[in-house]
């Protein structure tokens, strides 16, 4: 298979980036995504020319680091991670367009390579559970039924890759917050730090400048996990509980009430 590739090329985060084209060929329908871009770098590499830098760990749809925008959509045409996109999904001879995820908190460091640490101080500021010392309980003293424990491993199941972020319009990150929120308020260990957890996570959104949830349903869309909306209502429900129990909430807060 024959591609052109509009590729997003910027040498740092404080310089200006532009498009670059490249023609490849020779490329099996059956090579991922990635793959393909490996192929590319290699023959830069060959010519002697600067390679495309992008981000790649698992390469099994697991780590969620591969996030492209291929096409406008991210990681490209299905709901999958960038490394599960196979060039089998493109027409032989397209013109493909890839730049690295479009939202202000997620600044561009060269190429493809984007910045999402704002993710990981969202999880710093809540996303965990307190351990005791010491002997463990023994699993059966703490139940929880079915239901609760679908819930919260359907919402564990997030890979923090962002996608929601870039298909939002608003660049908002409420579907990644609410998933870690869900997934850790419904089990009965995060029960003690549930309402300083949701407080804590949410304001961390904002602080990092992403935008407001309006209800597009974009995030659910191109989630390659399968997260539902659904975690961003109970989000919202789980900040006002926690907003409703401090004696002096921030303005945030008061507006959310």
């Amino acid at each position: 298979m024959r591609f052109t590739l509009d590729i997003w090329t910027q040498d740092s985060r404080d310089s200006d980036g532009r498009f670059e084209r490249y023609e490849i060929d020779e490329i099996d329908r059956e090579a991922s995504f990635l793959e393909m871009l490996d192929q590319l770098n290699e023959r830069l590499i060959q010519q002697g020319s600067r390679t495309i830098a992008f981000d790649s760990d698992c390469r099994e749809g697991i780590c969620g680091s591969c996030s492209l925008l291929i096409d406008g959509l991210p990681h490209g045409p299905n709901q999958v991670t960038t490394c599960q996109t196979y060039m089998r999904d493109f027409a032989d001879g397209a013109t493909i367009r890839v730049e690295p995820f479009r939202v202000n908190p997620f600044p561009v460091l060269r190429d493809l390579v984007t910045d999402r640490s704002p993710l990981d101080r969202i999880i710093q500021s809540g996303g965990y559970i307190s351990v005791r010392t010491g002997p463990q309980p023994d699993p059966n003293s703490m139940p929880v039924s079915p239901a609760v424990q679908e819930r919260a491993m359907d919402a564990a199941a997030c890979i923090g890759c962002g996608a929601c972020v870039a298909a939002c319009p608003n660049g908002s990150a409420m579907l990644f917050t609410g998933a870690k929120l869900t997934a850790l308020n419904l089990l009965p260990q995060g029960q003690p730090e549930r309402n300083e957890r949701s407080r804590s996570m949410v304001l961390a959104m904002d602080a990092e400048g992403f935008g407001g949830c309006t209800n597009y349903g974009e995030c659910q869309l191109v989630c390659p996990a399968g997260i539902s909306i659904d975690v961003i209502g109970t989000a919202y429900r789980e900040f006002r509980r926690a907003a409703r129990t401090r004696k002096a909430p921030s303005d945030w807060e008061m507006r959310a009430q």
